[in-house]
């Protein structure tokens, strides 16, 4: 009897200091990748998770369950079981004047979707590989689904390396007659036809049209390389012919580059068209290699640190464990900062070159982020390259990055001070 009462008061003593669970995101932790899953698959329980803003480098607290703690396990994560009056210290020492953290409320799980096509190469998506590696559950939409309106029914939106222009990318001076090209072009164009578009241009225009919608009734929109400008200048293209005769069947405006409506985009102003049909760039938005002069050993992006308790925001899409990140190529690279509006947010930046990576805006009720390149942890990326084995880079800051983005749509908001 006394052993079961010892017992008894071994389990209760326990379950009194152990409340909450804190998930630190610091160089501690094994796997920052499968931490934000965690985060995720938490808030899938009904589960609120704070989110502690810049402390020991973005960390989570949630109340004890025994369920979480052996989710951990399974998926190796690096975690701390804590007492009621540990957390409260915690709490007490964020909530400091004197101190740049905040706590962020995480109340609901953001319902995903990733905008790609059914031909899409094992190449193409870094984020759909952290989504996947994380256990973050996503559904893959495409035009189909964007003009029959179903984006209402995501909280986040992912574009990656697409083309909104209707010219495939501008793969046809090296790979036009590659048997990969030549079916995304036939499923491009029946595509168009299937829905009442004579031209590709045409219908990925009205495809950016609904996703300017959806942000603007306050979706989040993120996007990656290509995604990024080729939007832009979908969009400020609107009734221009901005595409060449091997792309649409007929030459493009000559007049193209004067009838650009720059109010229209979200992020880019005042560029310039690249219009050789054979150079492998839309416009000169990005920072290419010849522009950069950098090398992979060199190449380096900072992001910045903003206000925790003024500037949400930013913060929560800033959350990582170093400041300074490797840099890394795409199609889209990275963004002159003199092209980029005046009331976007830059929240990465390599200054030496003149070269953002990372912004955040607003847009309606909605919120967009671009980030520069391709795969944050394959420098150069080319077609036909394996995917990213993320087994090998479980606490890549790049990829932290993508991952902030996800559970953002999942904070309680805060109105930004600044």
């Amino acid at each position: 009897m006394r052993l079961i009462l010892l017992f008894s008061f071994l389990i209760t003593g326990f379950s009194a200091r152990a409340n909450y669970i804190l998930i630190p995101m610091d160089g501690k932790q094994a796997d920052h990748l499968k931490a934000y899953g965690i985060a995720y698959w938490v808030l899938k329980k009904d589960t609120e998770v704070d989110w502690l803003l810049n402390y020991r480098g973005g960390s989570f607290l949630c109340k004890y369950y025994p369920q979480v703690q052996n989710e951990l396990v399974v998926r190796g994560v690096s975690y701390d079981i804590i007492s009621d009056a540990e957390a409260n210290q915690i709490l007490a020492e964020i909530a400091s004047p004197a101190l740049n953290y905040d706590i962020m409320k995480l109340e609901k799980y953001p319902k995903i979707a990733v905008y790609s096509p059914k031909s899409k190469q094992p190449w193409d998506d870094a984020v759909t590989l952290v989504l996947t590696y994380a256990e973050i559950p996503y559904d893959v939409v495409f035009d189909d689904e964007v003009m029959k309106g179903d984006l209402t029914k995501y909280d986040w939106l992912h574009l990656h390396h697409e083309d909104f222009t209707g010219q495939y990318g501008k793969f046809y001076g090296t790979y036009g007659n590659m048997p990969w090209y030549l079916d995304q072009q036939k499923e491009a164009e029946d595509m168009a036809r299937k829905h009442g578009f004579p031209k590709v241009s045409q219908l990925k225009l009205a495809v950016a049209k609904h996703i300017q919608e959806f942000v603007g009734a306050g979706g989040f929109l993120f996007a990656m390389c290509s995604a990024t400008d080729s939007f832009d200048i979908a969009v400020a293209a609107d009734g221009v012919d901005i595409c060449e005769r091997m792309y649409d069947g007929d030459p493009a405006d000559p007049r193209a580059q004067e009838k650009l409506n720059y109010e229209k985009t979200l992020a880019f102003t005042n560029f310039h068209l690249v219009r050789d049909p054979y150079t492998y760039e839309f416009s000169d938005i990005d920072n290419n290699p010849q522009d950069r002069g950098l090398r992979q050993d060199n190449d380096y992006f900072a992001v910045f640190e903003f206000s925790a308790k003024w500037d949400p925001i930013p913060t929560m899409l800033t959350q990582n464990h170093t400041k300074v990140i490797k840099g890394f190529y795409g199609q889209t690279t990275g963004f002159k900062k003199q092209l980029i509006k005046s009331d976007v947010v830059i929240m990465g930046e390599n200054r030496e070159i003149n070269e953002a990576k990372y912004l955040h805006g607003v847009f309606g009720k909605g919120f967009w982020t671009y980030y520069g390149g391709h795969d944050p942890e394959d420098y150069q990326h080319t077609v036909y390259e394996e995917p990213t084995d993320l087994t090998l880079h479980p606490n890549s800051p790049g990829f932290r990055l993508i991952l902030n983005n996800v559970l953002f749509p999942a904070a309680k908001k805060k109105k930004q001070k600044t």
